[in-house]
C-alpha cells in the first residue's frame, strides 16, 4: 500500500510541475535564443521570431498617404507557423519578455511582436542588453521597461520614407529603362558618389613633376636624402630642365655641409575601439572581408559561441553602434590585463576617446570583447577562420585603445651645397606602446648616422625620377563607407545592405576590390540626378538622417517629417512621369549566329555583366558566356587558346577555348612560358604590392617589372 501511495503522490507532483507556467522570452535568432536560454534557467522559455514578422506588403506601396502616411503592415509570407507558435507560447506563459536587439530595428521587431500577441502597451516587457553574457542578461531582466515608441517611430519613418522613394521612382525606371530596377535614398547617394568619382577620374589631367633622390656617405655609413629646395625654401621640379639646372649647381667632388639637425620625440596615439563603420572599413582593408561577410561574422560572435564552459557566451558587444564609449568595468578589466601581461608603463591612465561622427547617437558602447581575458589565442579553437580573424581584430583594437602611445625619436637633417638643399629624415621607435598589440602596417626603423651641424657628407649617387600626378582612386567598400559616414548619410545598420543592393542591381561592379559604375548605373543616376536632385543631394539625405535621429529623441513628430519630405517629392514624381523619355537599351550585335536556330546573336546585360543570347528570345533560349581570349596557347592540349571565364560566384578563372574537349583550368593566368626548372607552365599571380610570375609547383618565381 505504501508503494502505491508513493507512486500516486509522484504522479500528482509531476502533473503539478507540468502546469507551472514559464516566462516567455522572444528574441530574433535561434542562436541568440539558445545562448540566453542557458543563462536564464528552467523558469524561462526562450524562442526566436526569426527576424521581423510584420512588414509593408511587397506587391503595393502599403502606405496610406491620405491618412497621415499610415503603414499597412501585414504578416510576412512564410512566417505563419512562427506566429502561430508565438501565440501558443504566449497564451501559456506566465509573462512575456521581448529581448530583440537594442536599436531601432530591434525596438520595431519588439513592437510588431507585441501587436501580434496583443500585449498590453503599458506593460514593462522590453528587455535590452549590450552584450550576451550571463551577468549582463540577468541584470537586464531585473529592470524591464516599456517599448520605446520614439525608437519605433524613427524606424517607421525610415521604412515609410524608403518605401515612398523606392515605390515612386522604381516604376518610372521600369517604364523608361527596364524592369527590375530600383532606387532608394541611401543607395542613390552611394551610386552618385561612385559615378562622381568616375567622372573625376575621366576628367583628370595628369601633371608632370620630378624628384631627385640621392645616396650620401659620412665616413663609412651611407644614408639617403631627397632634394628639398634652394637656400632653405622648398622648390618644385616641374620638368627635366628644372632637374638639370639643380644638378648643374652640384659639384660631386665637394662635400655637402650639414647645416641643420633637428631631433624630436613624436608620440603616436592609439585609435579608439571600433564602431560599426570603422570595423567594416578595417576588416575590408586588413582582412579583405566584404561588408556583408564582416557583419555575419560579427553577428555570430555577438549572439554566442560555445567555448566549452557551460552555456555559449557572446564574445563581443553589440555590433551596430556609432559610439566609441567604453563601460568603466571594461576599462578596469583591460587595465588589469595590460598590467599583468605587458607592465604598468603600457597601461594608459586616460585612454584615448574617439570623436563622435556628425549625427552619431552614442546609444551603445563601442564594439569590444566582452572579456579581454578571452584572448584570440584561447578562443581560436572554438571559432571558424573568419570568426577568429574578426575577433582578433576587435580584441586587438580594443586592448590597444586602452594602452599608452608609441614614442618615436625622429631626426631631420639638412644638407647644403652651393645653395642646393637636400633633406634626410630618420626615425627609431623608443617605446612601442600600443603597437605591442595592434600594428597599423609595416613599421621599420629608418636610422641615420649620428650627424651634427657642421659635419660633412659626400653625395655618391643621384637618382632623378619623372612622375605624374595620379587621379583619385575609385572607391573601395571601406572608402565608400567612410565617405557616407563622414557625410552623415546612412547609419550603422544600412551600409551593408546598401552596398549589396547597388551590386545586385548591376549599377556597379567590383573590379580588383574597387567600385566601377556600369552603363545601367550611369543611366539610372542620370535620371535621378535630373528629376530628383534632392535624392542624390548628400546634404539633403544627411538632413533626413538628422530628422530621424530627432524623432528617436522625441524632438520631432514622424508624420510631420515624412510629410515635409513627400509634398515636394510627389510633384517631382509627377513631373518625371511626363518628362523622362523612354531609353532604349538596344542589344548590340555579337557578330555571330545562333548555332541552334541560325538567328543573329546579341549582347545582353545580366547580373554578372554581359553575355551572348539569341535575338529570337524567348522562342530560342540559347545563351553563351562572353569569354576574353588571351591569345596564349593552351598548355595542356596545345591546340586551343587560354580564355578568361567567370565562375558561378563571379570569380575569374582561365580555361581552354576547346572545352569540353580539353579540361584545362587555372585560377591564375598562364603567360605562355614554361618553368626553366621543371618545365611546368608559368602563371601570373597577384601578390601584395603587384604581380609575380611563378611556377605552380612553387620552385620558381620572378618579379614583374612595373
Amino acid at each position: 500500500m505504501a508503494t502505491k501511495t508513493t507512486k500516486s503522490t509522484a504522479k500528482k507532483t509531476t502533473r503539478r510541475r507540468s502546469k507551472i507556467k514559464k516566462n516567455l522570452v522572444i528574441v530574433e535568432s535561434p542562436s541568440k535564443a539558445k545562448t540566453i536560454g542557458k543563462f536564464l534557467g528552467r523558469s524561462y522559455k526562450v524562442v526566436a521570431s526569426l527576424g521581423h514578422i510584420r512588414d509593408l506588403p511587397k506587391s503595393r506601396m502599403g502606405v496610406d498617404i491620405e491618412n497621415d502616411y499610415t503603414p499597412d503592415y501585414i504578416s510576412i509570407r512564410g512566417k505563419g507557423d512562427v506566429i502561430k507558435e508565438l501565440r501558443k507560447d504566449a497564451k501559456n506563459a506566465k509573462a512575456v519578455y521581448l529581448a530583440s536587439d537594442p536599436d531601432r530595428e530591434g525596438e520595431a521587431i519588439a513592437w510588431h511582436v507585441s501587436n501580434i500577441l496583443k500585449l498590453d502597451d503599458d506593460q514593462k516587457n522590453r528587455v535590452t542588453f549590450n552584450e550576451i553574457t550571463k551577468d549582463a542578461v540577468k541584470e537586464a531582466f531585473k529592470e524591464p521597461r516599456e517599448i520605446n515608441m520614439d525608437l519605433v517611430d524613427a524606424q517607421q519613418a525610415r521604412r515609410v520614407l524608403d518605401r515612398l522613394v523606392g515605390y515612386s521612382i522604381s516604376p518610372i525606371l521600369w517604364k523608361k529603362v527596364k524592369k527590375g530596377l530600383s532606387a532608394g535614398r541611401v543607395q542613390s547617394v552611394a551610386l552618385y558618389l561612385i559615378i562622381q568619382r568616375e567622372n573625376e577620374i575621366k576628367n583628370f589631367k595628369p601633371e608632370e613633376y620630378w624628384t631627385i633622390d640621392a645616396d650620401f656617405k659620412k665616413g663609412k655609413e651611407e644614408f639617403k636624402a631627397s632634394f628639398y629646395g634652394e637656400n632653405g625654401k622648398k622648390v618644385s621640379l616641374k620638368n627635366n630642365d628644372d632637374v638639370q639646372v639643380i644638378l648643374s649647381k652640384i659639384d660631386k667632388k665637394k662635400d655637402f655641409d650639414v647645416t641643420k639637425v633637428t631631433k624630436k620625440e613624436r608620440r603616436r596615439q592609439p585609435q579608439p575601439p571600433y564602431t560599426t563603420s570603422t570595423m567594416q572599413q578595417d576588416a575590408n582593408r586588413r582582412l579583405n572581408f566584404r561588408t556583408r561577410k564582416t557583419m555575419m561574422a560579427a553577428q555570430m560572435l555577438y549572439e554566442g559561441i560555445d567555448i566549452k564552459e557551460g552555456a555559449p557566451v557572446g564574445l563581443i558587444t553589440y555590433m551596430r553602434t556609432d559610439s566609441t564609449r567604453v563601460a568603466s568595468i571594461a576599462k578596469h578589466e583591460a587595465s588589469n590585463y595590460i598590467h599583468e601581461n605587458y607592465g604598468a608603463e603600457y597601461a594608459a591612465i586616460k585612454p584615448v576617446k574617439g570623436k563622435l561622427p556628425e549625427g552619431a547617437q552614442d546609444a551603445h558602447e563601442a564594439i569590444r570583447p566582452t572579456s579581454v581575458y578571452r584572448t584570440p589565442a584561447k578562443m581560436k579553437q572554438y571559432l571558424t577562420p573568419d570568426q577568429y580573424k574578426l575577433y582578433n581584430l576587435i580584441w586587438s583594437r580594443f586592448v590597444a585603445s586602452q594602452m599608452t602611445a608609441e614614442v618615436i625619436d625622429t631626426m631631420s637633417v639638412n644638407l647644403q651645397q652651393n645653395g642646393v638643399d637636400f633633406r634626410a629624415n630618420g626615425s627609431k621607435v623608443k617605446f612601442p606602446g600600443f603597437t605591442k598589440v595592434y600594428k597599423r602596417g609595416a613599421e621599420k626603423d629608418n636610422l641615420l648616422p649620428e650627424l651634427t651641424e657642421g659635419d660633412k657628407a659626400k653625395m655618391i649617387k643621384d637618382d632623378p625620377a619623372q612622375h605624374f600626378t595620379q587621379p583619385p582612386a575609385r572607391y573601395t567598400e571601406a572608402a565608400l563607407i567612410k565617405t557616407l559616414e563622414e557625410n552623415g548619410v546612412g547609419r550603422p545598420s544600412t551600409y551593408a545592405p546598401t552596398l549589396d543592393t547597388i551590386q545586385r542591381r548591376y549599377y556597379v561592379r567590383l573590379v580588383s576590390r574597387h567600385f566601377e559604375p556600369t552603363e545601367l548605373g550611369e543611366i539610372v543616376n542620370r535620371i535621378i540626378e535630373k528629376q530628383f536632385p534632392d535624392i542624390v543631394n548628400v546634404q539633403f539625405t544627411a538632413g533626413i538622417e538628422g530628422k530621424l535621429d530627432e524623432i528617436e529623441e522625441g524632438k520631432q513628430n514622424w508624420i510631420n517629417v515624412v510629410d515635409k519630405f513627400y509634398q515636394p517629392f510627389s510633384k517631382e514624381v509627377n513631373a518625371a512621369e511626363e518628362e523622362v523619355d523612354k531609353i532604349e537599351m538596344k542589344d548590340e550585335l555579337a557578330g555571330t549566329d545562333c548555332e541552334i536556330c541560325g538567328a543573329p546573336m546579341v549582347i545582353k546585360m545580366g547580373r554578372y555583366g554581359k553575355f551572348y543570347a539569341c535575338s529570337r528570345f524567348p522562342n530560342c533560349r540559347n545563351t553563351k558566356a562572353i569569354v576574353k581570349d588571351t591569345g596564349i596557347t593552351c598548355p595542356k592540349c596545345g591546340q586551343g587558346t587560354v580564355v578568361e571565364r567567370k565562375s558561378k560566384k563571379n570569380r575569374t578563372f582561365y580555361g581552354c577555348s576547346r572545352y569540353p574537349d580539353c579540361d584545362f583550368v587555372s585560377w591564375d593566368k598562364p603567360i605562355g612560358r614554361n618553368c626553366p626548372k621543371d618545365g611546368h607552365f608559368l602563371v601570373e599571380k597577384k601578390v601584395k604590392g603587384g604581380k609575380q610570375v611563378v611556377c605552380p609547383n612553387g620552385d620558381y618565381k620572378e618579379e614583374i617589372q612595373k
